[in-house]
């Protein structure tokens, strides 16, 4: 199927791709990836991951239209779960009736309150298919959308955690500069039974007071980068049994290829990153990841 990349229908000029790294010794999901954003075949990026030991891919949605794109893909390929979800700053576009293409006819798709309960209901019926095994990403973002957005936020994301627990689905939060409200809302409404802090971006405290509520961890391509000695912090002080890798891609390229084309074949640079930080092998910080994401994702043990 086709990707569904440059969504305003203009050619992205991009460096080209980097090369394949060394294989993993032990396969190990990208706990979440947006295929529909990369260039080129959805089917070739899988098979390039899985030839590098990185399966299966976590698809992960921030719309009405990229989780059912996410939900067909998963249903199609056996490399592939899917998670489904509005991500935090498309509920204030929705409310504000700035949002579009997530319905079947775009053209009638309802804005205001009524489109968000219109959207959330659309997510509900998704997160039923077997092929979704999570409810993400979603959150709170302060970066991005400022306080006249946070009352839309923040229904979505209750919504959303209403949804992961109803289905007994894992949570993926996205979350900028507003960990304190995460954590509160969080501890208000009743966590779900798993939770993922998705491109962990906290400080070493943050890690610690996910530890402490067994909330997962995952870390993203920026743990190379030169400037991330905060994010390697809470590396530190994360437990192996709470850590999850991921891409994010096509953002956050780790280094050495930092401002090219990320995809989820690049896996092996965070986790070789990763293993070097928290002073483990490669193989047992492999095999820690693997359990941990057949755990969170209802993923099937590999052979």
């Amino acid at each position: 199927m086709p990707a569904r990349n440059r969504r305003d229908g203009q050619p992205r000029a991009e460096p080209p791709a980097p090369p394949a790294p060394d294989p993993l010794p032990v396969p190990v999901a990208d706990s979440h990836t947006h295929l529909d954003l990369q260039d080129g075949d959805p089917v070739a990026a899988i098979a390039a991951a899985a030839a590098v030991g990185v399966s299966p891919l976590v698809q992960v949605g921030v719309d009405v239209a990229s989780s059912r794109w996410g939900a067909e893909l998963a249903s199609a390929h056996a490399g592939v779960v899917a998670t489904v979800a509005l991500h935090p700053n498309e509920a204030p576009r929705i409310v504000a009736g700035d949002a579009d293409g997530w319905s079947a006819d775009p053209g009638r798709a309802p804005a205001g309150e009524a489109g968000l309960d219109a959207a959330l209901a659309e997510i509900d019926a998704l997160a039923g298919l077997p092929q979704v095994r999570g409810i993400g990403e979603t959150g709170l973002d302060y970066y991005r959308t400022g306080p006249e957005g946070r009352p839309a936020q923040e229904r979505s994301f209750l919504a959303h955690l209403e949804i992961a627990k109803r289905h007994r689905k894992a949570l993926v939060i996205h979350d900028r500069d507003a960990h304190a409200d995460v954590l509160r809302m969080l501890a208000e409404a009743g966590a779900p039974e798993l939770v993922v802090f998705h491109c962990f971006s906290g400080d070493a405290d943050l890690a610690a007071e996910c530890a402490e509520h067994g909330y997962y961890m995952s870390f993203a391509g920026n743990i190379t980068f030169r400037n991330a000695d905060p994010l390697r912090a809470a590396l530190a002080v994360a437990p192996l049994e709470l850590l999850l890798v991921e891409t994010d891609a096509p953002f956050l390229t780790p280094a050495p290829y930092r401002g090219r084309p990320n995809a989820p074949y690049l896996i092996p640079w965070t986790v070789r990153a990763v293993a070097e930080s928290k002073g483990v092998t490669e193989e047992k910080l492999c095999v820690a990841l693997a359990s941990n994401a057949r755990l969170v994702f209802g993923l099937d043990p590999v052979s």
